[in-house]
């Protein structure tokens, strides 16, 4: 296996860590928030779209067999399958989006942009899609308004905000501490 390899298997595992501590930074407001995001959006543009992909799947893997990285330090099959859970495994889906966009436009400072905030919008959609479905067979059925009002709206400036520190300190790492994989 060469060094580059190593290295790129070290900053994956890096991140995947990275994830799960910032899933358990809370900030107060008043709809609190954590920093998941942040740093999902940071593996992406610092690590790249494949390799940033593959530590947000080590991520939900970790979570999934109940290591408990999730928001609160909760863990197992059960948090992907509540109510909540569409979010987490969205962030795959901006992993993957950002991955396939930035393969064919390039990693410019707007397509960077557009690609997390796309695969920001993808993951609300199918988090939000998962909410309404989870919550209306556990509770009452809830409508889209509803379901916007608490999961989405509240979060949609902190999340901007995310997205461009991250994108800021990518931007400023030097070149030659982050291995990016090949195809963006």
């Amino acid at each position: 296996m060469s060094s580059s390899s190593i290295r790129s298997l070290c900053q994956i595992a890096l991140f995947a860590a990275i994830i799960a501590v910032c899933s358990q930074i809370q900030i107060p407001m008043t709809v609190p928030f954590t920093m998941q995001t942040f740093a999902v959006f940071s593996a992406l543009a610092i690590l790249g779209g494949k390799n940033g992909t593959i530590s947000i799947l080590i991520y939900i893997a970790l979570g999934a067999v109940g290591i408990p990285v999730f928001a609160g330090f909760s863990g197992g099959i059960g948090v992907l399958f509540g109510t909540t859970g569409g979010y987490i495994i969205g962030f795959l889906f901006t992993g993957l989006i950002y991955w396939l966009l930035t393969h064919f436009f390039g990693t410019k400072l707007p397509i960077m942009i557009a690609a997390l905030a796309l695969g920001l919008i993808v993951c609300y959609a199918f988090g939000t899609a998962w909410f309404m479905l989870v919550y209306t067979r556990k509770v009452e059925a809830i409508g889209l308004a509803t379901a916007l009002g608490w999961c989405v709206f509240p979060f949609i400036l902190p999340d901007c905000v995310k997205l461009a520190l991250a994108i800021l300190i990518a931007k400023r790492l030097p070149k030659r501490l982050v291995q990016r994989d090949a195809t963006a």
